[in-house]
């Protein structure tokens, strides 16, 4: 049976290709899902592949991974820099947890710069563009082989 990796996205995302080009592109979030559910096909891992912009709807799905994944890649978005809700639900599951970021966070506003997100994630992955998704399922297929 296919291992499931969660691949959550917080707020925004599903404007992706739309918002700030600039910043984060011009792919699609079906082009992110695309990426994700192509290189974890190869390694025989299967994506369930998540956009909310609401933070409950996003720990729910946390909750629900504890459940029935071996793990979670998330761009918690915004959420990052807010949400110690997000810190705790992830803190509540014993798999790995890769944390993405479109942008270098570091290079943004000060306020970005800091991840309540960063204090559970085994590995951080920021400004990659959105081949930071492909580096994350290869990473989590290498932590779970």
């Amino acid at each position: 049976m296919a291992k499931i990796i969660y691949v959550l996205n917080g707020p925004n995302l599903n404007l992706l290709g739309k918002r700030e080009p600039e910043i984060y592109g011009s792919q699609t979030l079906d082009d992110v899902q695309a990426l994700c559910e192509t290189t974890a096909g190869r390694d025989g891992l299967q994506v369930v592949f998540r956009q909310s912009n609401a933070e409950h709807e996003l720990i729910g799905w946390i909750h629900e991974a504890r459940e029935t994944a071996s793990g979670i890649v998330i761009n918690p978005a915004a959420y990052t820099h807010t949400s110690v809700a997000i810190l705790d639900a992830l803190s509540a599951c014993t798999f790995p947890v890769i944390e993405v970021h479109i942008s270098n966070i570091h290079k943004r506003e000060s306020f970005r710069h800091h991840s309540y997100v960063s204090a559970r994630a085994d590995a951080v992955i920021a400004g990659c563009g959105v081949e930071g998704y492909r580096l994350a399922m290869l990473h989590m297929a290498s932590r779970l082989s």
